[in-house]
């Protein structure tokens, strides 16, 4: 038997939960990669600019895996997957990528330059429960009170979170409160991701998945780009053809967007809902973990709270999922759509 066999038969032998929680890892330390490229950016300065800047890694970064996207879904496009797409479908799919391919990923680009990583990683979480309550009203989903009150919890604990944190220069007053503006965009992001799902939920749930990614990371890079050119100008992108940012992104937009997705859809082909669930619900603990260690960023009192909090909501809604599981009353959407509002930030 040649090498190439043996391997080929012991990548088969991997289990679908070691896929995920590969996923998992990779997802989970995305925001504190993130941070970490622009770190050393600053110390290859071009001129006086930082050719690593949070625009150029989104919009860089989104291209490279755009390529690598199209050289793995590619044959996806073709005429007969093509045809079966109706106008509505293609209207739902150009909403989803201004909303999570271009809206989302800039406003937490910009809040991980105004704030921590763990309270990007934390605010984050406010999308599971407006994701859950949308579900509810709009998709006339039921859910258990485990699920409810699990949802209510976490909804509390990002609150804490905002609205406990130290005063710095990156904050405005409303109505009393001081707000960090950097956890508000994180916020306003989440929002934007949890209606996304909804309409994925709604319309695209038979979409094929090259189809998906490739249009949602094509036409939400495109959009970035002249959203930017509008508010900061034609010179913010002038590093763009840096050598220097190319080469750091292909391994970001390879490593965190090609391989996290691909390992996550691997693993969800031979694991269950609630296993995948369960996983996913690792990734706020996976990425305050990998601020630590990369940036050596440790969690605030207010992070402690706010996330002691979540975590608690997080495994009250595995309790109603593993119920759920248990008793047939299984969500018909998709997994990997089911599963994928709570996962966070995953470098997209």
């Amino acid at each position: 038997m040649t090498r190439a066999k043996r391997l080929h038969r012991q990548i088969h032998r991997i289990s679908g939960q070691t896929y995920l929680w590969l996923a998992m890892l990779i997802f989970g330390a995305s925001s504190a990669v993130t941070r970490k490229l622009t770190e050393i950016g600053v110390q290859h300065l071009i001129g006086n600019r930082n050719p690593i800047s949070l625009c150029n890694v989104l919009f860089v970064g989104n291209l490279c895996a755009l390529i690598l996207l199209i050289l793995i879904y590619g044959r996806q496009w073709n005429k007969a997957n093509l045809k079966q797409l109706s106008r509505k479908d293609w209207v739902s799919l150009t909403a989803v990528a201004i909303l999570s391919g271009a809206l989302a990923p800039g406003l937490i680009f910009q809040a991980l330059a105004l704030t921590g990583v763990n309270n990007v990683i934390l605010v984050g979480r406010l999308e599971p429960p407006l994701t859950l309550a949308l579900s509810v009203w709009l998709l006339k989903e039921r859910v258990n009170i485990w699920e409810f009150i699990g949802a209510i919890a976490a909804f509390v604990g990002v609150i804490l979170t905002i609205i406990l944190q130290p005063p710095t220069e990156t904050m405005i007053n409303m109505g009393g409160f001081s707000l960090g503006i950097g956890e508000l965009l994180a916020a306003a992001a989440s929002v934007a991701i949890a209606a996304s799902t909804i309409i994925s939920k709604k319309h695209l749930s038979q979409i094929p998945l090259g189809i998906y990614s490739i249009f949602r990371t094509a036409l939400g890079t495109v959009i970035f780009f002249f959203i930017a050119l509008v508010l900061y100008g034609k010179d913010h992108f002038a590093d763009v053809l840096s050598p220097f940012l190319w080469q750091w992104m292909f391994l970001y937009g390879g490593l965190i967007v090609v391989v996290g997705q691909s390992f996550w859809v691997k693993g969800l082909k031979t694991s269950t809902v609630s296993t995948a669930s369960l996983i996913s619900s690792f990734g706020p603990i996976v990425g305050i973990i990998a601020a630590y260690l990369i940036l050596g960023e440790v969690p605030t009192r207010p992070q402690y709270i706010g996330g002691s909090l979540i975590l608690g909501g997080i495994f009250l809604s595995q309790v109603g999922t593993r119920r759920q599981t248990a008793s047939g009353k299984v969500n018909s959407t998709p997994a990997k759509q089911q599963v994928e509002t709570g996962m966070g930030f995953k470098g997209i």
